[in-house]
């Protein structure tokens, strides 16, 4: 398509009518998806009005959805997940993006091969295995953002996102392989073998060059985050970047006379996850939201525009003229009847394996098996099909193209209309939704904070004169009888047995989290340390949430499996990384010094608290703990200096010197808000800052 300002000023109007349908979605509770898809659908007419013909300028091609959206949609889920979390559910994630998705798309394959017949289509099995590897790929925007909205447990969006995004990348490849036997006409033994090697290399090579990618670009952003805005050119051309070098590789490198080929949705997913897990925390922390919110927006402008012109798509199939229409109907059960068998057999006896642990709740399969709705990648995959594969059935003679496209509009349309639609209600109805105790628990502390806070800042506003007398007053009153409802919620949430000690650690561990990763955007520790105070904080906080009854701040060590693969590279790199290092060590000790004493300078300030939120004892009980842990590695922490005092003496002086700067930029920023110095003047401070730093 030839960029001129037709086409241009299309994409700005359709942004807009996005836009609106976003608060008509707000206004009406239908899903934001739905309503962009309606719109779609009425462009077209619309543009055969004089005036607006040009909405139908823009259209979806495989091009603009491959190599443009896609990357985008995939990177900005694969962004915000936590490796961690994910790793925690590898196992059942990795059971849904493989197993699940092989179930699906060989039930969906022998059922149209079956079936189809009955109403005069014929469609032999190559052909049906290449749709239903299509449509076995479920789209994690439009599923999250519902799980968001209706509020699905944590665990559950994280195993529906994690097999969403690596299905997404199985699915191609499947759709790949497929496509290249259905076009050789023959499916044997060696080609179903062949094709198996293929899928198994595709995968795990797409996976490894992310993970390489990741991680060159997530130290490239750590050497350059001292200039913000390499580090953050870095870290936005990271998708494309990996989606295309991926692609260029898979059609031009052969290694031994074997072409190598990558998928390049895994490739995305995987190194988007390292950069939004490692290299994330290397930027300042305005940059860090900026980043957030920049992927989040691009993500929504993709999103948005996929949706509407899935809907001018569909339009413009001509659908009852070939008698499509009971094929089309008939699939679109096919696929539910599908996604239910790949679910329930196949999570049933990963359950009996997990019991009791990591076992996934019956309610949650039913979300899995309904919640399965199509998206961008489904129509990607059907319009890459060659046009000029023919078929000739009773009922239709034309392009296999044109046929599993409307099979795939068609099961887009049901997902986003049924599906979507009956989401919310089917959670409210299994009682997804609801908090579980701890949850509530926090959810009871967090509102008699923020309530006595607020009372504190009315009773201020009074005696300074800000609000008249009757106002404060008003307020004040209206601010205490909230305060008191949440406290008495809160009291008797702490009275049941771990419940307030809970509530109280991930509190504390909140305050060590933020303080941590102050200290590594200072540079007052490095890379490894910050990994792994980090993984202690993770677990600590894991366990809290759990449940567990232990209040136990020091556990050991642990990695997650991109840290595994990272330790390797140095390994094989001998590069040296020793945790027992002195200058290591004491950066390390020192380190949890500091969280140690930030959250009990926090605990002391809510046992000050004219009416503490959380019962003193409690407070008392958890400082006593940290006091105890803060002077074991103080303790530690001497025995270091005292074996390498010259080296713990430049440190001390370095770190101090990074803890001033922090600072000065701190008291700067400040100033630069109020518009107190210039932006000149702004920039050549901070400048002057740091080289003194540097001298010190």
């Amino acid at each position: 398509m030839e960029l001129s300002l037709v086409p241009v000023l299309t994409v700005f109007i359709l942004l807009a009518l996005s836009g609106a349908a976003y608060f008509a979605a707000n206004k009406t509770g239908i899903p934001h998806t739905v309503i962009l898809v309606v719109l779609g659908v009425f462009l077209i007419p619309l543009s055969h009005v004089s005036g607006f013909g040009y909405l139908d300028t823009f259209r979806l091609t495989p091009e603009l959805l491959f190599y443009i959206f896609l990357p985008t949609l995939i990177f900005e889920s694969a962004f915000n997940m936590n490796i961690r979390r994910l790793s925690a559910d590898a196992v059942p994630v990795a059971i849904l993006s493989i197993v699940s998705l092989l179930v699906s798309a060989f039930v969906v394959a022998g059922a149209i091969w079956l079936i189809l017949p009955l109403v005069g289509l014929p469609l032999s099995f190559p052909i049906a295995f290449v749709f239903g590897a299509l449509i076995s790929a479920t789209d994690p925007v439009a599923v999250l953002a519902l799980f968001k909205e209706y509020g699905a447990p944590r665990r559950l969006a994280m195993i529906f996102e994690g097999e969403s995004l690596f299905n997404d990348g199985t699915s191609f490849a499947l759709f790949l392989i497929a496509i290249e036997i259905a076009v050789k006409g023959t499916f044997s033994t060696g080609t179903l073998l062949e094709g198996t090697l293929s899928f198994v290399l595709m995968i795990v090579g797409g996976a490894l060059f992310g993970l390489i990618l990741g991680g060159l670009f997530s130290k490239a952003i750590g050497y350059a985050k001292s200039n913000e805005s390499v580090a953050i050119t870095l870290m936005l051309v990271l998708a494309h970047t990996t989606f295309l070098l991926s692609e260029f590789v898979s059609e031009h490198v052969v290694i031994a006379g074997f072409p190598v080929h990558l998928s390049s949705i895994i490739a995305t997913t995987i190194a988007a996850m390292v950069v939004g897990n490692y290299g994330r925390a290397k930027l300042p922390q305005h940059a860090e939201a900026f980043i957030e919110h920049f992927w989040g927006q691009i993500a929504f402008f993709a999103n948005s525009l996929v949706f509407i012109l899935i809907g001018t798509l569909a339009v413009s199939l001509p659908l009852n003229s070939h008698g499509l229409i009971l094929p089309i109907l008939l699939v679109i059960l096919i696929v539910v009847v599908a996604r239910a068998l790949s679910i329930y057999p196949v999570v049933g006896a990963w359950n009996r394996l997990a019991e009791p642990f990591g076992a996934i709740p019956l309610a949650w399969q039913h979300l899995l098996a309904w919640g399965s709705l199509r998206g961008a990648l489904a129509v990607t995959m059907a319009l890459l099909i060659p046009t000029d594969w023919m078929i000739s059935t009773p009922v239709y003679t034309g392009s296999v193209h044109d046929v599993l496209l409307a099979f795939t509009t068609g099961c887009i349309f049901a997902t986003l209309f049924v599906k979507a639609t009956t989401i919310g209600p089917m959670m409210r109805h299994l009682k997804v939704d609801r908090l579980n105790p701890l949850e509530q628990a926090e959810h009871d502390v967090a509102r008699a904070h923020i309530y006595a806070n607020v009372t504190a800042h009315i009773d201020s506003f009074g005696t300074k004169g800000y609000l008249p007398k009757a106002v404060a007053k008003n307020l004040h009153d209206r601010y205490a009888e909230r305060f008191a409802e949440s406290k008495t919620a809160c009291d008797e949430a702490c009275l049941q047995t771990g419940l307030g000690n809970a509530a109280l650690r991930i509190w504390a561990i909140g305050v060590e989290k933020q303080a941590l990763s102050t200290l590594y955007r200072y540079g007052e520790i490095d890379e490894p340390v910050y990994k792994r105070i980090l993984d202690k904080l993770t677990i600590r906080l894991e366990h809290a949430e759990a449940g567990y009854s232990s209040s136990e701040i020091h556990l050991a060590f642990d990695r997650d499996i991109f840290e595994w693969f990272a330790l390797q590279a140095r390994r094989v790199l001998r590069t040296k990384m020793n945790p027992s290092e002195p200058r290591t060590s004491y950066m390390y000790y020192r380190a949890l010094s500091i969280l140690a004493s930030k959250a009990i300078k926090e605990l002391q300030t809510l046992k000050k608290m004219h009416d503490p939120v959380f019962p003193a004892a409690l407070i008392e009980e958890t400082i006593a703990v940290y006091e105890t842990f803060r002077g074991h590695t103080l303790e530690t922490l001497r025995a270091v200096e005292k074996t390498n005092a010259e080296l713990a003496s430049e440190l001390s002086r370095d770190l101090a010197g990074r803890a001033v700067l922090k600072v000065e930029e701190r008291i700067l920023d400040e100033f630069y808000d109020r518009e107190a110095v210039t932006p000149k003047v702004y920039l050549g401070l901070r400048t002057e800052l740091a080289e003194e730093a540097t001298r010190a």
